[in-house]
């Protein structure tokens, strides 16, 4: 079995509606650990991120993934294109990457405000950040290029508007 992310285990959990917090009503579905593919023609890898990078489960990764990855798979060296399978199909939890990709650097100060972010976060829970101050941190294994790759391209520093996934005719454009 492949080492796991943070040191949990690779599953997912359902949590039926229930009154009372037991969690009895917790299902616990167990995932196949995630492996690389190495004899995988980089074409092909090409293709299956595109597609995993659209079905996410979760809308939010759909539209940030799909957007990045039309942006990005085909200029990717076949490193970058096996961190960047690794950093969509390793963890069990779409939520981390989400936030992993989003959320603002612990290491910086609040624009106008002496306090680091952190504190400034858990001070004013009713701004947009506070979803941040549950994330866990991203593991070290994928602090690289791809993250920063992906964490910039979350910034939208041209304010395109990013609603939905981006339509597939592209694909079939002839390049210039």
């Amino acid at each position: 079995m492949s080492p796991f992310v943070g040191g949990s285990s690779s599953r997912r959990f359902f949590r039926g509606e229930s009154p009372a917090d037991s969690q009895k009503d917790m299902l616990e579905i167990p995932l196949p650990p995630w492996e690389e593919r190495t004899d995988e023609p980089i074409e092909t890898k090409r293709a299956r991120l595109l597609y995993e990078s659209r079905k996410r489960g979760m809308l939010e990764n759909c539209i940030l993934l799909s957007l990045f990855a039309k942006e990005n798979l085909h200029q990717m060296t076949e490193r970058q294109l096996n961190l960047y399978d690794r950093l969509i199909n390793e963890p069990s939890n779409d939520w981390d990457i989400y936030y992993w990709a989003t959320a603002p650097r612990t290491d910086t100060v609040a624009p106008g405000f002496d306090l680091p972010l952190p504190r400034y976060i858990r001070v004013h829970r009713r701004h947009r950040w506070c979803h941040h101050t549950e994330a866990k941190p991203a593991p070290e294994i994928f602090e690289n290029d791809v993250m920063a790759m992906l964490r910039d391209f979350a910034k939208n520093k041209n304010k395109e508007r990013r609603l939905r996934a981006p339509d597939l005719e592209y694909l079939f454009e002839k390049p210039s």
